[in-house]
């Protein structure tokens, strides 16, 4: 008897603008779609750097299920004392004795589902353990206990790493999609059973520069520093970003993303297909 859920992935939230456009558009898509579960990466939901544990209650209040992580998990340190209590990742290869957890497994209508934080190195100014090594001793670990839907985040700068993990992983897992960068890539995917994207792309701000006021990065690009802090930009066009994944038996059998402009439904678009037999 096949086991089928259906899952909604969501990138990074930035700041308030973010939080207000997936409040005011996750419920509607849960139940049109009758999505089991929701991952949403939230790093930038508290002022575009951190999460605060109010923000974190809100997004849990308005259908997110788990939150995963990333360079800013410890911008605001009162989190971590939460991160045990609530299902709040960060990703797997922050050094041991970090704070939090890498892995989360839940039971979904009966079925154990796995979700994985992992981060790159490229650009990342923090002390990380190797990740190809982290995510294959994690994949080991979760295939001992017969899991089968795992599903990774893969938060970085590169492309190239998150695509070097999903070649190295892909027939083993369900689903790995990149965050980090803030701008959606169109290469959704399904290969061996597992789905890839490179980045889901912002909820947020669509103006300005990956959330933010344009003013200070332009200033930085500009003159070489800038005045003040990067600030959530609070006034333009907002978007609203959410994959959805289509598993059986561990196996992803269709994905399509939804991307929504201010109140305006683009078409969706849809993961294709690859012949996979070489791997």
């Amino acid at each position: 008897m096949s086991a089928k859920l259906c899952i909604g992935i969501i990138g990074d939230i930035v700041g308030s603008v973010g939080r207000e456009i997936v409040a005011s558009n996750l419920l509607y898509f849960r139940e049109k779609y009758n999505i089991d579960f929701v991952i949403a990466n939230s790093e930038n939901a508290s002022g575009g750097f951190g999460l605060s544990k109010k923000n974190a209650n809100e997004l849990f209040s308005i259908g997110i299920d788990v939150i995963t992580g990333g360079n800013h998990s410890f911008d605001k340190p009162e989190i971590i004392e939460f991160m045990d209590s609530m299902p709040i990742l960060r990703p797997i290869n922050f050094p041991p004795n970090t704070p939090g957890n890498g892995i989360y497994c839940v039971d979904v209508n009966g079925q154990e589902i796995a979700i994985i934080n992992a981060m790159g190195h490229y650009g990342i100014n923090i002390n990380l353990d190797n990740v190809y090594h982290k995510l294959n001793e994690a994949i080991a670990s979760l295939k001992q206990k017969k899991v089968n839907n795992i599903i990774v985040d893969f938060h970085a700068e590169a492309s190239s790493e998150k695509r070097i993990a999903f070649c190295q992983l892909r027939g083993q897992i369900s689903a790995l999609f990149g965050t980090h960068t803030h701008v959606g890539s169109d290469d959704l995917h399904i290969q061996n059973g597992s789905f890839y994207v490179s980045d889901i792309g912002l909820c947020g701000a669509y103006d300005g520069v990956i959330g933010m006021d344009y003013k200070i990065p332009l200033q930085k690009a500009m003159q070489g520093y800038g005045k003040g802090r990067y600030e959530v930009l609070e006034n333009g066009n907002n978007i609203f970003q959410m994959i959805i994944l289509e598993l059986t038996n561990g196996k992803c059998e269709s994905a399509f993303k939804i991307k929504k402009i201010n109140n305006k439904e683009l078409e969706n678009i849809q993961a294709f297909n690859l012949e996979s037999n070489r791997f």
